[in-house]
């Protein structure tokens, strides 16, 4: 009995180390590609291969970087954006799953919003910028209001969509033993769609960064997606690319952070 013990562990210990191998794998050739892709980038503007005017060179950004890092500058504006796009997120996806919890507890309800939730998923949300900030005003409040407006109706419908789709059959034996609507809910529905919520995080996590930055580009005298504005209107295409790569790597922070919550969530 001890020998098939030990088995099982060295084989666990196997397959974790493969696993492990396979991951590590996988970063190197990441970072391979993200190296090469600088290296080719650095290499076609110095020989001007491609306009080096238009497409900066990462040694001009990163040089630029060290300056607005060294002055303070680029802190108040990364600053700006990174808060910015964690309120539109967080309350983006709380609204979406409020309302998919609402959806779900009243049926008629669901059905009449049904249509316009549609429609207004598939508007283009930049079109709604003037009236956003008619109603806001030029303020931080109408970018909020363009990074939750981007993101909470998919969620609301995709959420929804997965507390539809939850068994039946575990919702009759718990209905069987005399369990409340709420209880239902609490027990069966939203642990059940826990996997497609934290999904739906993931996307947000974009989702949140195109709507704060669109509202930047409207209304904001500062932030990153100002200086994209600024950049382009004075024709500083280095700062628009700095801008670019800060958001860039600020959106992949968020995805990673969010990926590490679903394997913890998840397993459990």
């Amino acid at each position: 009995m001890s020998n098939v013990k030990d088995e099982l562990q060295d084989y666990h210990a196997y397959v974790m180390k493969k696993n492990r191998r396979k991951k590590l794998f996988v970063f190197f050739f990441q970072f391979l590609l993200i190296v090469l892709f600088f290296i080719a980038w650095q290499l076609l503007s110095h020989r001007q291969i491609i306009d080096p005017l238009l497409f900066s060179s990462p040694t001009k950004i990163y040089d630029l970087f060290v300056t607005k890092l060294l002055d303070g500058t680029i802190y108040h504006d990364a600053i700006t954006t990174i808060t910015e796009t964690l309120i539109g997120f967080v309350l983006g996806t709380l609204i979406g799953i409020i309302l998919a919890i609402v959806l779900w507890w009243y049926p008629f309800a669901s059905k009449v919003l049904d249509p316009f939730l549609v429609v207004f998923n598939a508007m283009p949300k930049v079109a709604l910028g003037p009236i956003i900030i008619v109603i806001f005003g030029p303020t931080y409040s109408s970018i909020i209001a363009m990074g939750i407006i981007i993101s909470f109706v998919i969620t609301a419908l995709v959420i929804y969509q997965a507390f539809q789709q939850v068994d039946e059959n575990y919702i009759k034996v718990i209905k069987s033993f005399g369990a409340t609507k709420s209880q239902v809910f609490k027990n069966v529905i939203f642990p059940a769609s826990i996997p497609t919520v934290i999904s739906t995080l993931k996307v947000n996590v974009g989702l949140a960064w195109v709507g704060v930055i669109v509202g930047e580009f409207l209304v904001s005298k500062n932030g990153l997606g100002y200086l994209i504005v600024y950049g382009f209107q004075v024709f500083n295409f280095t700062l628009v690319l700095m801008s670019v790569l800060i958001i860039s790597v600020s959106a992949g922070l968020m995805y990673i952070i969010v990926e590490y919550i679903e394997r913890k969530t998840v397993k459990k």
